[in-house]
Order: structure tokens, then C-alpha cells, then sequence
């Protein structure tokens, strides 16, 4: 069993910058991929970006490529999102989730983890 905590979120002006962070309680946290999802209020849940466990191989979805840094710190169990240049349209809950696959799927289904989410608003 894995839990998850994120932490970060928050209100920020267009433009600016936020950091979330996902603590993870698995003892074998450097064997999962991890990945960042986000959902807007009448929306889909939708990838943003994964990271996977074995080389650090990482996705991003072209909305936030250029402008979104995922990373991860094994020592601490953490993953991190970096998020620059925010616009409003990225506003939504940020959801961390963790998958026992080697691979930085955009998919949902193979991520068997979830956070409970941390909100996320950009205002104009």
C-alpha cells in the first residue's frame, strides 16, 4: 500500500511560479513511476506529467511542456512538480499518483495510487 501526500498548491498571479510536492510513504518508492494529474472543475481528469522509476525517463502533455518540470528525490520519497509561466487555464487539482510499471504512462489505469489533491488557481 502507498500513500500520498501532496503539498504546494495555492493561488498564484498569471506568470508566476509554484512548486508541488508528493510524499510518498512506500519503503520502495524508487520503484514506482510517478505522474501529476490534473482536473478542472466540470472536466476530465488529464495527465500532465510522469516520471519513471528506472531512468527517469519522463512525459509531458504538450499543454505544459516548456513550462513544467517533474522531478523526483528517492532519498526522500518525494516527487515534485515545477511549474512556471502559469496561466489561468491551469487551474485545478492537482492530483500526484504512483504506478508499479516502468513506464511514464499518460493513461490513468496503470497508476493503482492516488493523492487526494491540492488546488492549484492562476489568476489573470
Amino acid at each position: 500500500q502507498v500513500q500520498l501526500v501532496e503539498s504546494g498548491g495555492g493561488l498564484v498571479q498569471a506568470g508566476g511560479s509554484l512548486r508541488l510536492s508528493c510524499a510518498a510513504s512506500a519503503r520502495t518508492f524508487s520503484s514506482y513511476t510517478m505522474a501529476w494529474f490534473r482536473q478542472a472543475p466540470g472536466k476530465e481528469r488529464e495527465f500532465v506529467t510522469a516520471i519513471s522509476w528506472s531512468d527517469g525517463t519522463t512525459a509531458y502533455a504538450d499543454s505544459v511542456k516548456g513550462r513544467f518540470t517533474i522531478s523526483r528525490d528517492n532519498a526522500k520519497n518525494t516527487v515534485y512538480l515545477q511549474m512556471n509561466s502559469l496561466k489561468p487555464e491551469d487551474t485545478a487539482v492537482y492530483y500526484c499518483a504512483a504506478s508499479g510499471g516502468n513506464y511514464p504512462s499518460r493513461n490513468r489505469y496503470p497508476y493503482n495510487y492516488w493523492g487526494q489533491g491540492t488546488q492549484v488557481t492562476v489568476s489573470s
